[in-house]
């Protein structure tokens, strides 16, 4: 079960409504003592419905969920679809130029604490969630991917766990490496990082940051699970077949 609502995020977008969604395992609705685990999701809109999917493709995320009985709240957000440049400010850690959109402000940081004292709290409360840092994950594909490392290396009091497909990695990129040089992460931090085969050139030097990256996190003792994907693509029909992979890990008891 899917439920959708609207909110409005006042500290990024003022009044302007945008779409909530949390997915319910089914056992919720009978095991009233049970409590679960929360996966946080970036571009909420594309995650469950391909009605409200950008592109007219979702990831499908709920037909898996509910195949391999999966026990685990999922909480996700609809992005900023203005057109001056409203997702990739809220999505970016860091401001940067790009030759395409111009300067753009990053309010990644606005973004993130609107999402640990605010949703994240409301969940909570309304939810019977694991509150706790061991059960808080983290996931999202290209700018939500980036945002994904971003959340789990400078607000890993609250995540345990992420998911990044397909990171937005070649942005800011001295930016980045010193964000994860100077992290300050649990050792039990696990991380799930891909990139598809197809994609790797999209971006000048893309293979070689993507190698910077996981080496980097390797360094830092993450529990890194990464990934070239064969023929993978930057869409979410890709990320979809990638599901069981990071739910995989993000699952991964020892």
């Amino acid at each position: 079960m899917v439920n959708k609502w609207e909110i409005t995020i006042p500290e990024l977008t003022g009044d302007v409504k945008r779409r909530a969604y949390v997915y319910l395992p089914e056992s919720y609705h009978y095991d009233h003592e049970k409590r679960y685990p929360v996966l946080y999701m970036f571009d909420g809109h594309n995650v469950f419905f391909d009605s409200d999917a950008t592109y007219g493709k979702c990831w499908g995320l709920k037909e898996y969920m509910d195949y391999t009985n999966t026990q685990m709240i999922i909480a996700a957000v609809e992005c900023n679809h203005s057109p001056d440049n409203g997702r990739l400010s809220e999505y970016s850690p860091f401001s940067f130029t790009d030759p395409k959109t111009g300067k753009v402000v990053g309010r990644g940081q606005v973004t993130m604490d609107w999402m640990v004292n605010t949703f994240k709290a409301e969940i909570d409360r309304t939810y019977r969630t694991l509150p706790d840092r061991e059960n808080t994950y983290i996931a999202g594909s290209s700018m939500g991917g980036l945002m994904s490392l971003y959340a789990v290396m400078e607000y890993n009091q609250y995540f345990s766990r992420a998911a990044a497909l397909s990171p937005s990695v070649w942005l800011a990129v001295g930016k980045i490496e010193k964000m994860i040089k100077e992290a300050k992460i649990e050792p039990d931090t696990v991380v799930y990082m891909d990139y598809g085969s197809r994609e790797i050139r999209h971006h000048a030097n893309m293979e070689k940051q993507f190698r910077k990256v996981t080496s980097l996190l390797l360094e830092k003792r993450v529990m890194l699970d990464s990934r070239i994907v064969p023929g993978g693509d930057h869409c979410e029909a890709s990320w979809e077949r990638q599901i069981p992979f990071f739910m995989r890990t993000l699952e991964y008891q020892w």
